[in-house]
C-alpha cells in the first residue's frame, strides 16, 4: 500500500484536481507540497493537528514539505468558515506568533537540508506593488467566479469587506512563488479551502503553463466551521502553558464514542492492521480504544513521559486514590477572597469550569460539582484559606477534574 492509498483508508483525503498524477507523486516522493497556518495566536490548536499528522506522513513517506507561515495574509484574515472579520493584529505580535509556530512544529517535522523547510509569506507579499499584483494576478480572477466560492457566499450577508476578498488572491499567490521559487507542485489544506486552492492551482497554469495540484482533508469531527479542539474554556492548545498534558489527554480521552475510531484513522500512527483489528472490538471496550487514541496523541505532542504521567493520573483520579500532582491546577489569590472566605460558585467560574457565577450555580443545583470527591448542592458553601492552602480537588461532572490552591 502506498502513502496515497493509506491517506484514503484512513479517511483523510476529501477531494483531489488531479488524482492519478497525485497517487503517483506523493507514492513516489516526488511531492514538494505546501501548507499553510495563518498565525493568529501565540500556539497552534488541535485544529492544525491533522495538517501537521498529514506533513508528517508525508515526509516520512519521502515527500518534501513547505511550511507557510502567513506572516503576511496574517495581515487580512481568511473570511473562511467564518461569520465575522477577524480582529486586527500589530506586526510585532504576527511575528511572535510564527516564532511559536515553528518551535512547535518542531516536535512533528524534520526540517534542515534536502528536508522541511520554512518560509514566510511576509518575505514576498509585503513588499508587493498594488497596480503590478493587479496587472499580472488580479487580471487572471473574475469576481464572479470568485464570488461563487463558498467562503465568500458565507460572508455576503453579514457584509464582506474588500480587505478580505483580496485573501484568495493573495493565497493563489502564495502557490505561484512557491512554485517558481521553491519548486512547490501540491498543496494540502482542510476541504473548507478548495475555492482558494483551486485559485492557486489554476494562476499557476494561467502564468507558466505548467501543472499544479491540490488535495484538501477532511475536517475531523465538524467540517462546517471546523469545531474541533473547541471546549467550554476555548480552543485546545498544543502549547502545555495553555492546556497542560493531563488536559490535553483529557480531551481526547472524552471524545465522542461515534468519533473515536475516525480520530484514531486519522491521528495516530498506529498500522492500520492494528486499527482494523480494533474496529472488531466489542463495544464494551470503548473506554479503551479511548485511553489508546488519548494515550498516542498525548504522547506525540507532549513525550512519552507526560503521556504516562497523564495517563497514570487520569487513573488515579477516576479510581478515588485522589492522585492530583497533575491535575490542572488555578491559584487563588488572597484579594480573590471576601473576609478570608470565598464561595463554591466563584470557586467553580474562577477555575475556569463555569463561564459565569449562574451557570455555576444552576450546575451546584444539579449536583454536578464535588469536592474532595463530596457533592456539594448547597449554594451557600464557603471554603476558607485554610482550606485552599490544602488544596481543594474539583470535580465537574464525571470526567473534568481541577484543583485549586492558594497561590
Amino acid at each position: 500500500m502506498g502513502i496515497f492509498e493509506e491517506l484514503q483508508e484512513r479517511g483523510l483525503i476529501a477531494q483531489v484536481t488531479d488524482e492519478k498524477e497525485i497517487r503517483e507523486l506523493i507514492n513516489n516522493g516526488g511531492a514538494r507540497f505546501y501548507i499553510g497556518f495563518d498565525p493568529t495566536a501565540d500556539s497552534l490548536h488541535v485544529g492544525h493537528f491533522m495538517a501537521l499528522c498529514l506533513m508528517k506522513r508525508l515526509q516520512m513517506a519521502g515527500n518534501k514539505p513547505v511550511v507557510l507561515i502567513g506572516g503576511g495574509t496574517g495581515y487580512i484574515g481568511d473570511p473562511s468558515g467564518r461569520s465575522d472579520m477577524r480582529s486586527m493584529m500589530t506586526p510585532e505580535i504576527i511575528q511572535h506568533n510564527c516564532d511559536c509556530f515553528k518551535k512547535q512544529m518542531e516536535r512533528f517535522i524534520t526540517f534542515g537540508e534536502d528536508a522541511a523547510i520554512m518560509v514566510n509569506n511576509a518575505d514576498w507579499l509585503l513588499g508587493l506593488n498594488y497596480i503590478e499584483l493587479l496587472r499580472e494576478v488580479g487580471a487572471c480572477f473574475t469576481v464572479n467566479n470568485m464570488l461563487r466560492a463558498e467562503c465568500y457566499k458565507q460572508r455576503m450577508e453579514k457584509g464582506l469587506s474588500f480587505l478580505e476578498f483580496n485573501y484568495m488572491i493573495m493565497q493563489a499567490y502564495d502557490f505561484y512563488h512557491l512554485h517558481q521559487n521553491y519548486g512547490c507542485n501540491m498543496q494540502f489544506g482542510g476541504d473548507d479551502q478548495w475555492s482558494n486552492m483551486l485559485a492557486g492551482t489554476e494562476l499557476i497554469r494561467k502564468k507558466t503553463g505548467e501543472d499544479a495540484y491540490a488535495m484538501t482533508i477532511t475536517l475531523l469531527m465538524n467540517s462546517e466551521g471546523n469545531k474541533m479542539g473547541k471546549t467550554a474554556k476555548g480552543a485546545v492548545w498544543l502549547d502545555p502553558n495553555k492546556t497542560s498534558p493531563f488536559e490535553f489527554y483529557q480531551y481526547w480521552r472524552n471524545v465522542d464514542d461515534a468519533d473515536v475510531m475516525k480520530c484514531i484513522k486519522m491521528l495516530t500512527f498506529l498500522p492500520m492492521e492494528q486499527i482494523n483489528e480494533m474496529e472488531g472490538w466489542e463495544n464494551s471496550r470503548i473506554n479503551e480504544k479511548k485511553e489508546i487514541l488519548a494515550y498516542e496523541l498525548t504522547q506525540l505532542v507532549h513525550g512519552t513521559e507526560e503521556a504516562d504521567k497523564a495517563k497514570a493520573s487520569a487513573h488515579a483520579l477516576f479510581s478515588g486514590s485522589g492522585d492530583s500532582e497533575n491535575m490542572p491546577t488555578t491559584e487563588i489569590c488572597e484579594q480573590d477572597l471576601a473576609e478570608g472566605k470565598i464561595n463554591l460558585s466563584s470557586l467553580v467560574v474562577l477555575c475556569g469550569l463555569c463561564a459565569s457565577k449562574g451557570e455555576a450555580k444552576r450546575l451546584i443545583q444539579q449536583g454536578g460539582i464535588s469536592v474532595n470527591d463530596e457533592v456539594i448542592s448547597d449554594l451557600g458553601k464557603m471554603y476558607n484559606s485554610e482550606d485552599l492552602k490544602a488544596g481543594l480537588k474539583i470535580r465537574k461532572g464525571k470526567k473534568v477534574f481541577h484543583k485549586a490552591v492558594l497561590g
